[in-house]
């Protein structure tokens, strides 16, 4: 994996089908990990809950379960289903986290906080060097195409 690659984790296309998910209304965040446990795209059933126990320290600006996506949008366009949001920034703070490795996006309403992806930030990236930016794609956090 490459620094800013998204994996979408298998079982969220299921939790789709199962009702999992309201994206057009449930709180997602994102919370980071260190590299103590990588993620993978097969994970058996993710939730917030599998990596919490790596989750870096919130000493600084960061806040513990992760960072609250904003202006989340789920839409459709030409068969195109698109997840987007707004950037998520972590402010540079000097007792802040050194060790981030991955971002966790989850959803925070549902009652398991059932993982949806992960984000590789081709760490270890550091809140006490700078601000952290984690832009999402132009074409959106996740998009599924449906064609005939």
């Amino acid at each position: 994996m490459a620094r800013g690659d998204l994996t979408t984790f298998e079982e969220y296309s299921l939790q789709l089908g199962s009702k999992f998910h309201d994206l057009t209304s449930d709180t997602l965040k994102l919370g980071i990990i260190d590299n103590t446990a990588a993620p993978t795209a097969g994970d058996a059933t993710p939730t917030w809950t599998d990596y919490s126990a790596n989750e870096v320290s919130t000493a600084g600006g960061y806040t513990a379960g992760g960072e609250t996506l904003t202006t989340v949008t789920f839409t459709e366009t030409g068969g195109v289903a698109t997840l987007d949001a707004d950037y998520v920034v972590i402010s540079q703070n000097a007792s802040g986290f050194t060790d981030g490795y991955w971002g966790i996006l989850y959803n925070d309403t549902n009652s398991t906080d059932a993982a949806i992806c992960f984000i590789d930030l081709g760490g270890p990236v550091s809140e006490v060097d700078g601000d952290i930016t984690i832009s999402f794609n132009a074409s959106g956090i996740n998009t599924v195409t449906v064609s005939a």
